[in-house]
């Protein structure tokens, strides 16, 4: 995927970063921007360069609309390919780089726990120690101060989210990374924030639904222009995420309005929930940082 250095330059702000290299592993198109798309732009909006390396295709997703339906997998099974082009998209708009591991299609989604899609040979739960090797030879090329990825969990157990979980941790050990942040949701921020009126045929989540932890290291705090980056960048992954903005778009040609304190959006299963303005982190591994303090803190580069 092409660098996107004019959505870099495209708003003035502090540039204190150059020169700290930034690395987010996920496991599909659109981890990106919901779990770290705020981190993402506001680290490159400062002059960091980052790379976000994407496991998959993210081939086993629904689709939200009905013009691109007959993409799923067990239709034409074109969805992945049509997904790089909304990553594409949508770390233009992060002003951040991308690569796939191994290349794009190296690894297939696999799908939720015990899915037929599991069971390919392909499938990124499979990967054994060839996804390692591909992500410490990313390592060693970049040579990252942060990583960002996920929990031992995953977020929310997705198998192909613990596997990336899984595969940075072992990359680490034969490539020395001075940090590495897990992405997580502060429960107290996500309920506090739930829409007062949903759109209609939406559900608001039931009680202990989302993914979410009690306490957290530390934030990333947005101000207008990256939240309106990372919610720019969500909408471009037309296919797996709705936002309730008013907007339409030839992917999904439906609107839908949301009233609460921040923007909300769904996923295909329609379950209502918001963009908070803060996006939590807990430490990993590496360097300790205090309670709070930016994500870059004690970061020699």
């Amino acid at each position: 995927m092409p660098s996107s250095e004019p959505a870099k330059r495209a708003v003035k702000g502090p540039r204190d970063l150059v020169g700290l290299r930034v690395v987010a592993v996920h496991a599909h198109p659109d981890d990106e921007s919901i779990s770290t798309g705020g981190a993402l732009a506001h680290l490159a909006r400062r002059g960091a360069d980052v790379l976000v390396v994407t496991c998959t295709l993210g081939e086993e997703g629904e689709v939200i609309g009905e013009t691109y339906q007959g993409l799923v997998n067990d239709a034409a099974d074109q969805l992945g390919g049509f997904r790089i082009h909304e990553l594409s998209r949508a770390l233009e708009i992060l002003g951040v780089r991308g690569a796939f591991l191994g290349g794009a299609g190296r690894y297939r989604d696999s799908g939720m726990a015990g899915s037929p899609a599991s069971r390919n040979p392909r499938a990124f739960v499979n990967s054994g120690q060839q996804a390692v090797n591909d992500l410490v030879d990313i390592f060693e090329r970049e040579a990252p101060h942060l990583v960002l990825t996920y929990d031992e969990n995953g977020g929310y157990g997705h198998p192909d989210h613990i596997r990336a979980h899984e595969i940075t941790h072992l990359a680490a050990q034969q490539v020395e990374i001075p940090r590495i942040l897990w992405a997580a949701r502060l429960r107290e921020e996500l309920e506090a924030n739930f829409a007062e009126d949903i759109p209609e045929g939406w559900t608001r989540p039931a009680p202990g639904e989302l993914d979410a932890v009690d306490t957290t290291d530390t934030w990333v705090e947005m101000d207008d222009v990256v939240y309106a980056a990372k919610a720019e960048a969500m909408k471009a992954h037309a296919t797996q995420i709705w936002l309730a903005d008013a907007s339409v778009t030839l992917t999904n040609p439906h609107a839908a309005i949301a009233r609460g304190p921040v923007t909300t959006y769904a996923l295909s299963n329609l379950i209502a929930q918001p963009i908070i303005r803060r996006e939590h982190y807990l430490l990993g591994a590496g360097m300790p940082l205090e309670h709070g303090a930016d994500i870059t803190s004690g970061l020699d580069f």
